[in-house]
């Protein structure tokens, strides 16, 4: 039973209000949202949207909307418990609380997985469209330098040099304060969301509907192996919730930021896809890595296209900037609970940041970044936090049946219904990715259980007291 011992959440909730932590309270709801914005809008959206149109076709729209729905479902969950237990940590607190310590461990362990890779992913999306801005001024990189090994056929790469260096800059910022960075990024999303407010003005006007025709020319197969990809597009709004501890008022604030973000880009995501899809023929998109300024470079509109070039590396540094930002908090909580090494909870006394995580994390997943290609980190990506969402919708339920009388500033309607639908999306999903992403995942979990068992059930705060 001790696998499954739990923490109490009235003892949590009093010692993150007490501001024992360290972590300094200075984030609203208008930053909460900005920040969800900002770790969704990004790679999903300015990337893999070329290769979601060549799985689905047109239908990419649909795609988008399925991902939504199950994200949706999840963030309800999320935004309870969020209001609920507003403690760093995210869905590894929450699981800590309701489900026991060995569940927990796993799902901590599963986000350092999504959130770490997350960033490598985005930094080397960033790489593409950072190469192609300055292609534009007659500079080009040693080509041995622009991608991980046999990431582009044809060509002799071997290490992304600008994803790395992005991963050193955003590792930086994040360690030293979470006040500039907030501020920072709530500026960069400002722009990122006009240039896609301006892809969408522009670009209705070229759209010609018979490139939707076939509308779905893959099936209903192609449809939801688009949807479980582009799943990755939508991941960020969970980061949210690891900022617990830095929000002035959580029980309510973290709510609006969760469902906020997510909204709003679902329906930025469906105008983007539709309008792109509509201009280009689906076909087109093969080998491209700047599908949405492709676009407008399709419809000769060529100094808007060099406008998205530059939204898109706002858009995705913020991508950087939050998902890095949820990745520290969560082993900050981790080590906090003795589950992993002290000094990773260590907090700088100047910048009142986990200085130390914040930079191992930074270069770990810089060096991966610079290593491998954007498609694998993509999909090991999404069966980590589909694995997630699965999760908070499980924990949800067994809340409302283990702490009926808990206040809860924000309810998820339905329970239980729309959780077990929202993990029935998610497993839906997870089926549909391929083999080799499910081998990577276990052996990924095998490590995480030689790692408890070896160090971190010894060193357990619970288990010691």
């Amino acid at each position: 039973m001790s696998l499954f011992r739990t923490k109490n959440i009235d003892a949590m909730v009093a010692a993150s209000q007490s501001g024992v932590s360290g972590l300094k309270k200075a984030l609203g709801p208008t930053d909460l949202v900005l920040m969800g914005i900002g770790a969704i809008i990004g790679t999903g959206i300015f990337v893999l949207t070329g290769t979601g149109a060549l799985t689905a076709g047109p239908a990419l729209t649909l795609s988008f909307v399925i991902a939504a729905i199950a994200c949706g479902l999840s963030a309800l969950a999320y935004a309870e418990f969020a209001s609920s237990i507003p403690v760093s940590g995210s869905i590894y607190t929450y699981s800590y609380a309701t489900l026991g310590e060995l569940v927990a461990w796993i799902i901590g362990w599963d986000l350092m997985l999504e959130y770490g890779l997350a960033t490598s992913a985005v930094s080397v999306g960033w790489s593409g469209y950072f190469q192609s801005l300055i292609h534009g001024f007659g500079i080009d990189l040693p080509t041995i330098l622009t991608a991980a090994p046999g990431a582009v056929p044809g060509k002799h790469t071997l290490f992304n040099l600008p994803a790395f260096l992005i991963m050193m800059a955003i590792t930086t910022l994040v360690s030293i304060g979470v006040a500039g960075f907030a501020r920072l990024n709530n500026i960069m999303v400002a722009i990122k969301i006009g240039v896609v407010l301006l892809f969408i003005v522009v670009g209705v006007g070229y759209v010609k509907p018979a490139n939707w025709t076939p509308f779905m020319p893959f099936g209903f197969h192609g449809m939801f192996n688009a949807a479980a990809l582009l799943f990755f597009a939508f991941i960020g709004f969970d980061a949210v919730s690891s900022a617990a501890e830095e929000v002035k008022n959580p029980k309510r604030d973290l709510p609006i930021g969760i469902i906020g973000s997510l909204a709003v880009c679902t329906i930025l995501y469906v105008a983007v896809s539709a309008i792109m899809t509509g201009i280009v023929p689906y076909q087109q998109f093969a080998g491209v890595d700047h599908p949405v300024s492709l676009a407008l470079q399709y419809a000769g509109q060529n100094w808007v296209a060099g406008f998205i070039d530059l939204g898109a590396i706002l858009g995705m540094t913020t991508v950087i900037l939050v998902m890095m930002y949820g990745q520290t908090r969560v082993i900050f909580a981790m080590s906090r609970d003795g589950l992993l090494p002290a000094k990773l909870a260590k907090v700088h006394p100047r910048f009142a940041t986990p200085f130390i995580t914040t930079w191992v994390v930074g270069i770990v997943f810089g060096i991966i970044a610079a290593l491998i290609p954007l498609n694998i980190l993509a999909e090991l990506i999404n069966i980590g936090t589909l694995t997630a969402f699965s999760l908070v919708s499980v924990a949800v339920i067994v809340l409302r049946k283990t702490r009926p009388e808990l206040h809860r500033a924000f309810r998820c309607p339905g329970v239980p219904f729309l959780p077990l639908l929202g993990i029935a999306f998610c497993l839906f999903l997870m089926s549909n990715l391929q083999a080799i992403t499910w081998q990577a995942f276990g052996i990924w979990l095998l490590i995480g259980f030689v790692v408890y068992f070896g160090y971190s059930r010894r060193h357990s705060k619970l288990a010691q007291r």
